[in-house]
């Protein structure tokens, strides 16, 4: 090897910079809710976890997230590469190509339908619906102020199909858990918007925090928030949860006023703890309390 090779920084595998590309580890943020209504859905069925059935809806929504991760990054390299703050991501760094991410992405595409097909007819003849949403989230932001409704959408139907995949029947209780997923997540990405809105502004990407300005953006997510949290206490309720699901909600609530109080309109400088850690905190803590709920309750490992 020559001096001149050896100081080239070395790149990454191709599946290391595909897994940093999706960031697959932002999965803790949608799944324990997937797992949460499944759960539920078992517990009502025969008080029995299927293991089987958990793990292929574990594989549907991780390939699901993970195609829909790849699409966005995708679908937004040109925009990516003209702000400071995504310009190292590795479609715009070179570190991995359109064509291999597209590779993974199918591939990933190719896991979430194939769990669907096992688990029940129905999972596999809506999943089509699932991928839209998808698809659709990163050209919102072309053409309207409002592309957290639709990422509120895509995350939404985590818990409906986690439901779907155990019952094979719709349930309006998953759709109530959904609903709180998808606002909590839109809330969130409110927050996050917030970062680039000078950059946003400039390169014509469209946003809340853009369009109306961080104060109105953060104001807009303290809603969100609340709602979650009153959906929560309706999905409590429609499930007949009992006193550790509600000690989960009352540490929700108290995370998302810890989430609220570090972040404000005139210093983002917390955000990525109130978005990355915060947020995940909230996911498995109430997994954790539901879990524990229904075990007490009499679900059978």
């Amino acid at each position: 090897m020559t001096s001149a090779s050896a100081a080239l920084p070395q790149q990454p595998g191709r599946t290391k910079a595909f897994l940093r590309l999706v960031m697959i580890e932002h999965s803790v943020f949608a799944l324990p809710f997937a797992y949460i209504a499944a759960l539920t859905a078992m517990f009502q069925w025969d008080r029995n976890i299927h293991w089987v059935r958990l793990l292929l809806v574990t594989v549907a929504m991780v390939g699901l997230r993970t195609f829909a991760m790849a699409a966005n990054r995708i679908i937004d390299r040109e925009i990516d590469a003209r702000n400071p703050r995504t310009a190292h991501r590795e479609l715009v760094t070179g570190a991995m190509s359109v064509r291999h991410a597209w590779t993974g992405a199918l591939v990933a595409l190719v896991f979430f339908l194939g769990a669907a097909a096992l688990l029940n007819p129905l999972c596999l003849a809506l999943a089509p619906i699932a991928v839209i949403p998808m698809v659709v989230y990163p050209y919102g932001k072309r053409f309207t102020n409002f592309p957290q409704a639709i990422l509120g959408l895509a995350q939404a139907m985590g818990p409906v199909g986690g439901w779907l995949a155990i019952s094979g029947e719709w349930s309006w209780d998953a759709v109530i858990l959904g609903l709180a997923v998808g606002v909590w997540i839109g809330g969130f990405d409110l927050i996050y918007a917030c970062q680039d809105v000078e950059t946003d502004r400039e390169v014509g990407v469209m946003s809340v925090p853009a369009r109306f300005g961080i104060q109105a953006a953060i104001w807009g997510a303290r809603v969100c928030h609340a709602i979650t949290t009153a959906l929560l206490v309706w999905y409590a309720f429609a499930t007949d949860a009992g006193a550790f699901f509600w000690f989960g909600l009352v540490i929700v609530a108290g995370a998302f006023l810890y989430e609220h109080s570090i972040v404000k309109p005139h210093d983002l400088s917390r955000l990525n703890r109130a978005f990355f850690s915060t947020n995940g905190f909230i996911g498995i803590s109430l997994f954790v309390c539901a879990l524990g709920d229904l075990l007490v309750r009499g679900l059978t490992v």
